[in-house]
Parts: structure tokens; C-alpha cells; sequence
């Protein structure tokens, strides 16, 4: 007879949670994937005839929460890159960042252009897009950041190992290019993949100078404080509403008119919110609180793979065979299945083996479990 106190470990959280890793990275990528999905839920349906117009709330809270996700992740990839180097050298850290980036880039966005290809059976725009993998992959949606991350990663470690380009030096550069990115977003000039690479270089330099922060447990404890949160909260929550403000009332650019016709305030916005999500996730590993979140956050990159793909399937199923048609229910189904489908998909492929979905390089971490464990 089965022991009621197991249970099943679909997610693989019980490996996860006991990881000695510094936890907050982990919260801190849950809470930024998690409002990705809901962007993505949001654009997803209205991109397929869903009107949005009659449920101001969702108008309100997905332009409210948009502006600061994708630098944080950023942030994050460049705080880790001097340790990479220092352990591994210039030729590891880019073989592994081939890997584990460049790899899923190429596999996860063929699986779009093929489910592109099935529905519209266009061989030339199929073509096309293969190309834009790598020079635009702005046109095939979310997938513009494995190509923005890797390009970045690769430009930022040759500039600091073969040119010892200290991180304020690259924060200048970042500068520039950040500078050189409003122009174009400005003026509306289509520069490819070099517009994220510009626009997000800032964020990865800021992550390796304040490396040395995030990784050192005394100023951890020293900035893990309500005193600093709630203060940083309120200016997340002005700065939001002023931005809420342009995104919602402008008709070019919608959602994104801060980020692409407003660079410096974006600049500004990404940083505040950046810092308060931090702060925040400092906290939670302190407290353990929501342990969920750590365990959305170790899947985020899969989650990210697949989550366009998941939703459209998602959006499919629901309207066409559920005849769901209460948009509120729609939007929220859409958000969480884009979350839960991905992770329950990584780990089942893990269990199956396979892992070359992910990284062209088997992985040495356990496979995992899905059979019950001790609960």
C-alpha cells in the first residue's frame, strides 16, 4: 500500500529546493519569468483577435508590470560572468554559453518556423526565418532574447578577457550602445538583432559590476531590509504609474512606447524595477517564503523555449475545442498554462532522456524523478 505521505515530484522541486546555490537568483528568475508569461498571455490572445478593450484591468496590470522583465534577466547573466571566466577561461565560457543558449535558440525557434510552416505553408517565409533566427529574431517574437543573451555574453567576455576591459569601461560602452539603440528605436530604423544587443548590453555590464554585491553574503544581509524595500516599492510603484501612463495613452507603439520612443526614462524604469524585484527576492530568501517561486525560477529558461508555443496550443484548445469565450478566463488559463505545461514538459523530456531538446552536450546534473518521494 502506497504511503500517503509521498507524492509526486513532477516539477523535480524536492532537488531543487535542496540546492546550496544562492537562492535568491533563483526567486528572482521566478518572479521575472512570471510576469513575462503574463506579457506574453496578454499579446498572445490580442495578436489573435481576443479584444482586451472591454477588461480594463488586464490593459492596466499587464502595461503596469511590463517595462522591467527582460533587463533583469540580463542583470542576472552578467553578474554570473566573471566567476564563469575566472573558473573556466574564455573558450569554456563560450563553448557552454554555445550550449546552453545558442543551442535552444536554434532548436526551440526551428520548432516555431516549422509549426509556422504547417499552419500557413509558406516554404520561402519558412526560409526567411531561419535566417532571422540570427539577424532578426525580433520577427519571430520572444525568441529575440536567447539570440540578444548569447551575442551579448559573447561580445562582453572577448571585450574583458582578450582586451581586460574593466566592467565600468563596458558600462560606458553600454552607454553608447544604449545611446545609439534609442536612435534607431526612435526613428524607426530596423537594425536586426543589433538593436537588443545595444539596448540590453547596459544591463549585462551592470550585472558584473555589481557582481561582487550579489555574491557576498555581508552586503546580502545589509540590503536585505523592509527599511529598503518599502521605500523602493513606492518609487517601483510611482514610476509604473507614470509609465503606465504613456504606454496606455499613445497609439504608436502601444505597450512599448517608453521603451522605444522614451529610451532614458525606460532606462530609469528598468532600473528601479530591477532593483526593487531584487530587493524582494533577497527577502524571500531569507524568510524561505514561496518556496514556488524557486522552482518556476530554476526552469526559466526552459520555460521561455517553450512558452509561445504552449500558449498558442493553449489559445487553440480553449477557444476552438473548449469554446471558452470569457476573456478574464482566457487570459489567466493561457498565463498558467504557459508556466506549468513548460516545466512539466522539461522534466518529463529529462526522465525520457531527452536532454538534446535543451543542450547539445549531455548534462551531468541527475536525471529526474517523477516517481513518488518521500513527502
Amino acid at each position: 500500500m502506497a504511503n500517503p505521505k509521498t507524492k509526486w515530484d513532477i516539477f523535480n522541486s524536492a532537488h531543487i529546493l535542496q540546492q546550496k546555490r544562492f537562492v535568491w537568483l533563483d526567486y528572482d528568475k521566478g518572479i521575472s519569468i512570471i510576469l513575462v508569461a503574463l506579457g506574453h498571455s496578454y499579446f498572445v490572445l490580442t495578436e489573435h483577435g481576443v479584444d482586451l478593450s472591454a477588461y480594463p484591468a488586464i490593459n492596466y496590470i499587464s502595461t503596469f508590470l511590463w517595462g522591467f522583465r527582460m533587463p533583469l534577466f540580463f542583470i542576472i547573466s552578467g553578474s554570473l560572468i566573471a566567476r564563469g571566466l575566472q573558473k573556466k577561461g574564455l573558450a569554456t565560457y563560450v563553448f557552454n554559453r554555445t550550449n546552453n543558449i545558442l543551442y535552444p535558440l536554434i532548436v526551440w525557434g526551428l520548432a516555431q518556423i516549422i509549426l509556422n510552416f504547417l499552419s500557413a505553408r509558406d516554404a520561402a517565409a519558412a526560409l526567411h526565418n531561419i535566417f532571422n533566427l540570427f539577424i532578426d529574431p525580433r520577427q519571430l517574437g520572444p525568441i529575440w532574447y536567447l539570440n540578444a543573451l548569447f551575442f551579448i555574453g559573447l561580445i562582453y567576455a572577448v571585450l574583458k578577457a582578450k582586451l581586460n576591459l574593466s566592467p565600468v569601461a563596458q558600462i560606458v560602452l553600454g552607454m553608447m550602445f544604449f545611446a545609439v539603440a534609442g536612435y534607431i528605436q526612435m526613428h524607426d530604423i530596423n537594425a536586426g538583432m543589433l538593436t537588443d544587443v545595444f539596448e540590453f548590453y547596459i544591463f549585462f555590464a551592470l550585472g558584473d559590476l555589481i557582481s561582487n554585491f550579489f555574491f557576498n553574503e555581508a552586503h546580502i544581509k545589509r540590503f536585505t531590509s523592509w527599511g529598503i524595500f518599502l521605500p523602493l516599492l513606492a518609487l517601483f510603484l510611482a514610476v509604473q504609474y507614470v509609465c503606465v501612463g504613456y504606454n496606455i495613452n499613445n497609439s504608436i507603439d502601444g505597450i512599448n512606447f517608453v521603451q522605444h520612443k522614451l529610451p532614458w526614462l525606460y532606462l530609469f524604469e528598468a532600473l528601479v524595477g530591477c532593483a526593487m524585484s531584487i530587493s524582494l527576492s533577497f527577502l524571500l530568501q531569507k524568510h524561505r517564503w514561496l518556496p514556488f517561486l524557486r522552482v518556476v525560477g530554476y526552469h526559466s529558461l526552459f520555460i521561455y523555449c517553450m512558452q509561445i508555443i504552449t500558449m498558442n496550443f493553449a489559445r487553440i484548445g480553449l477557444i476552438s475545442i473548449l469554446k471558452v469565450t470569457n476573456v478574464p478566463v482566457l487570459f489567466i488559463s493561457v498565463w498558467i498554462i504557459g508556466l506549468v505545461v513548460p516545466m512539466l514538459a522539461y522534466n518529463l523530456f529529462m526522465k525520457l532522456n531527452m536532454w538534446w531538446l535543451f543542450t547539445f552536450k549531455k548534462p551531468h546534473q541527475p536525471t529526474v524523478d517523477l516517481k513518488v518521494v518521500g513527502g
